[in-house]
């Protein structure tokens, strides 16, 4: 037997806390897995293979978490499959600019383009269309804050503690951006998001 829906979309600042906090910690247990798996990764998975293998634990974990700040249906039967599509896009995006473009070039220009692809799916499948570039510049933002700030850190420390506060600050900001977008999606044409 099926709960009942509350219709009421979750506040801005509910949705933000909820995807900082509940991305911050998925972020950090798929980060645990590079700083203390990665070298055993590459070599059993390959590079794609891990990189798949990160994509998909982000995407079952933070799956469950995002699942909760939403309450509009879209076209597809459940949000969990849209979830998928949308970070798939991204890290498709992401790991495509960064193998082809190198370091910095190809992190701005995935964080970028990962950005508006998950934007895009998230506004057809929830929202509108219309809404799509005001999602990507908060998901662009959120992102580039939380990689880039976690890669200075990583990079000041250069060991697993600094991996694992990479994953921190990363989730805790993209999580952040990822949340707002969900809440901003899924306002009514013309009520504020609160």
């Amino acid at each position: 037997m099926s709960q009942p829906v509350d219709k009421t979309v979750p506040s801005l600042v509910r949705s933000t806390a909820t995807g900082a906090i509940g991305f911050c910690v998925v972020s950090l247990c798929v980060f645990a897995t590079v700083a203390f798996g990665e070298e055993w990764m590459y070599r059993t998975l390959g590079s794609l293979g891990s990189y798949l293998t990160w994509t998909l634990l982000f995407i079952v974990l933070s799956g469950v978490v995002f699942e909760s700040l939403v309450v509009v249906r879209g076209r597809l039967p459940s949000f969990f499959l849209l979830w998928a599509i949308a970070f798939f896009a991204y890290a498709a995006a992401w790991m495509g600019a960064y193998f082809t473009l190198g370091r910095t070039l190809g992190e701005i220009v995935g964080s970028l383009v990962g950005s508006v692809l998950m934007a895009l799916v998230l506004a057809a499948g929830l929202g509108s269309l219309t809404s799509t570039v005001r999602l990507s510049v908060v998901l662009f933002v959120g992102n580039a804050l939380g990689y880039f700030l976690g890669a200075a850190l990583f990079d000041s420390y250069r060991n697993e503690t600094g991996m694992l506060l990479f994953g921190a600050v990363y989730g805790l900001f993209f999580g952040a951006g990822i949340g707002a977008a969900l809440q901003m999606v899924q306002q009514p044409p013309n009520e504020p998001a609160a």
